[in-house]
């Protein structure tokens, strides 16, 4: 009966201490507008989107730069990382996909250009 007893104290303790920090991490993300991101598909877009987005003449000609359409790219879009190569230096080259197109990017240490899109 006494481990059953200890069990359940442990699990009310834990209970609690999870919901503190539910809350307090909601509420600085909140605060702050920082964003937890730890899957490889929210690194690649979160280091994109921090950087200034240029666009290759190609791009520019062909398709106007609607700036919702490359928001859709760049926070909902998907990383194709069996396409990308992620160890070119000094420019990574990605492959971002949505629902309609994919397009290709090349992230540098200062700025990111739109070289293609499919």
């Amino acid at each position: 009966m006494a481990f059953i007893k200890r069990l359940g104290w442990y699990l009310v303790g834990l209970s609690i201490g999870i919901i503190f920090l539910a809350f307090f991490l909601k509420k600085k993300s909140e605060e702050t507008g920082t964003s937890f991101c730890y899957f490889p598909n929210c690194r690649v877009l979160k280091d994109i989107r921090s950087k200034p987005i240029t666009y290759s003449d190609e791009v520019a000609h062909v398709f106007k730069v609607d700036s919702i359409t490359w928001k859709d790219f760049f926070e909902e879009g998907n990383v194709d990382f069996g396409k990308s190569d992620t160890k070119s230096k000094p420019c990574k080259i990605y492959f971002i996909s949505n629902k309609e197109q994919t397009i290709k990017v090349k992230n540098c240490p200062d700025k990111v250009e739109v070289v293609e899109v499919y």
